[in-house]
């Protein structure tokens, strides 16, 4: 017999003890280093279901606007000849669909501060040469 093919007394003993809810739980301590009440949370949990919005999306019936970022982004990385945008040309793509921060935000972040702007704000504020041709 091999020295692998049988585990040592005590590394069975530990696993033994695992098993039986004497060892550390793992899971426990992963849990606890998650930041609580972002309102990004994905894991479902009781009482938590997923919005019909969610749900569709992950049974492959997306919504018109679901569709239409996809193929945004599809197009962007086509382009672009870039397979992996940074989230930096993400958001521009999302600005460039239409999208403007016009409401309070219902995310609870750390050490970050809201902000709204009008919704005829322009995609992205004009650059020095802009400014320079239009005066």
């Amino acid at each position: 017999m091999t020295d692998h093919a049988k585990p040592p007394a005590d590394d069975a003993k530990s696993a033994d003890n695992r098993r039986e809810g004497q060892g550390p739980d793992r899971r426990k301590s992963v849990v606890d280093l998650r930041a609580p009440g972002t309102g990004l949370e994905r894991r479902r949990g009781p009482g938590r279901r997923r919005s019909d919005f969610m749900k569709a999306a992950e049974e492959g019936e997306m919504t018109h606007e679901q569709f239409l970022f996809i193929k945004a982004i599809d197009a962007y990385k086509r382009v672009n000849d870039k397979p992996f945008p940074t989230w930096t040309e993400v958001l521009e793509v999302i600005r460039k669909l239409g999208y403007r921060k016009t409401v309070d935000s219902s995310l609870k972040l750390d050490a970050v501060e809201d902000w709204t702007e009008s919704a005829d704000a322009p995609a992205f504020p004009p650059n020095e040469e802009e400014i320079e041709d239009a005066a």
